[in-house]
């Protein structure tokens, strides 16, 4: 009988610059990984490589004047309100930046208490005990008389502060607006640039009038413009800080780099490996509150095999119901042919009560995204192995 379940490695790899060929250091690290450690390859293995190295190798990168070009040739008239961006310094300042200096005149509309992510923007206890609520629009002014003495507990800093000292250095005007209303911001412009992320289509939707000229970041830099990088599905969005002028694109290769991984693996080892490529993976922090949400989605590149859902049994349920009278080996027996015998789709079936049906690529990003870290780990590579088996797994 099998005593361990799913397995997770982290790679390490050579420091992936731009124009490295990444299928054959993700392969050569893997393989190299297994000679060292002594694991055996099998069918059903994943392998995860993190969207950062994939748009650093294929050299996916804007520059601020780029985005400002980009800009300019939209909203020509240089003002622009920008609505519900998130209140990141590596995820979106470079973006207000470039929106900066093409323009002359902006006004951001910000969600209170926190932006789309979860990073909060006032104190809510504050708020509970303040003449506001969740439909009230605040100023600028009223902002920083009554909540502008907030810091976010992971930064240190106040965003909204650090936000407005970033465009003025442009030389820009700026007007702040709370609201979690996204159509406040046709009080104050007609032209807008939409910068939430999950729900974006549902925000730009709601702004489209006959007089109104609206985008979303999706639609920014998603063509080459003066042979800069370039995301033909995302734009800007799940872009992240490179330099202090250059970001880096969400990957746009990233399908063929799985089948070519997958591709090289199977010659190497006879083996059928899922690959993925992962951004971050969907969870909240416990204490800051804030959402690994900030790309557009968790896997934007998989093989075949992980489409779908997980389709499991609760364990306790069963045990504590179907099997309430067996103990020992009996229950064992009885429960791993209960795994065995399952229907093909449990869906709404209370055996599954407590499961977690989420997508297979959504699940194993995240998992991949915990292992990889965003720091020193020096693992852009995670190897999975064991992920689809079960208790009956013998």
């Amino acid at each position: 009988m099998r005593v361990v379940g799913t397995t997770v490695r982290g790679i390490r790899t050579p420091i992936i610059k731009e124009g490295d060929n990444l299928a054959s250091i993700v392969v050569e690290s893997v393989m190299k990984a297994k000679e060292i450690e002594g694991f055996e390859f099998k069918d059903k293995d994943i392998i995860a490589v993190t969207e950062a190295v994939v748009g650093i190798s294929e050299g996916n990168y804007v520059t601020v004047d780029d985005i400002a070009k980009d800009l300019l040739s939209k909203f020509p008239d240089k003002e622009v309100g920008i609505v519900f961006p998130i209140l990141s310094r590596n995820r979106f300042s470079l973006i207000l930046k470039g929106i900066a200096r093409a323009m002359d005149k902006i006004t951001v509309l910000l969600s209170f208490p926190s932006d789309e992510v979860g990073n909060g923007i006032l104190n809510e206890d504050t708020l509970n005990n303040s003449t506001y609520n969740l439909n009230s629009v605040i100023s600028e002014e009223e902002y920083f008389k009554d909540f502008g003495s907030f810091i976010h507990p992971f930064t240190g800093i106040n965003m909204v502060s650090f936000y407005k000292e970033l465009i003025e250095k442009e030389l820009c005007q700026v007007k702040f607006v709370f609201s979690n209303n996204p159509r406040t911001i046709l009080d104050y412009t007609n032209n807008i640039l939409v910068c939430d992320i999950h729900t974006r289509e549902k925000t730009k939707a709601s702004l489209i009038r006959n007089n109104t000229t609206v985008y979303s970041l999706t639609d920014v830099l998603n063509k080459p413009i003066d042979g800069s990088g370039f995301n033909p599905e995302y734009g800007l969005l799940g872009s992240n800080k490179s330099t202090e002028e250059r970001l880096k694109l969400f990957p746009k290769s990233g399908d063929k780099l799985v089948l070519n991984i997958q591709e090289m693996l199977k010659k190497e080892t006879g083996k059928n490996i899922e690959v993925m490529v992962f951004g971050d993976g969907a969870f909240k922090d416990p204490v800051g509150k804030i959402w690994e949400l900030a790309d557009p989605v968790v896997s934007p590149a998989f093989t075949k095999g992980l489409i779908g859902t997980p389709n499991e049994l609760k364990l306790k349920y069963i045990s504590d119901n179907k099997f309430a009278d067996l103990k020992g080996e009996e229950l064992s027996k009885a429960i791993k042919n209960e795994i065995k015998v399952k229907d093909s789709n449990l869906k709404g079936k209370m055996e599954t009560q407590g499961t977690t049906p989420r997508r297979l690529t959504d699940l194993i990003g995240s998992l991949a995204d915990l292992t990889s870290g965003s720091g020193d780990k020096g693992t852009p590579v995670i190897y999975i192995q064991g992920y689809f088996d079960n208790y009956s797994n013998d």
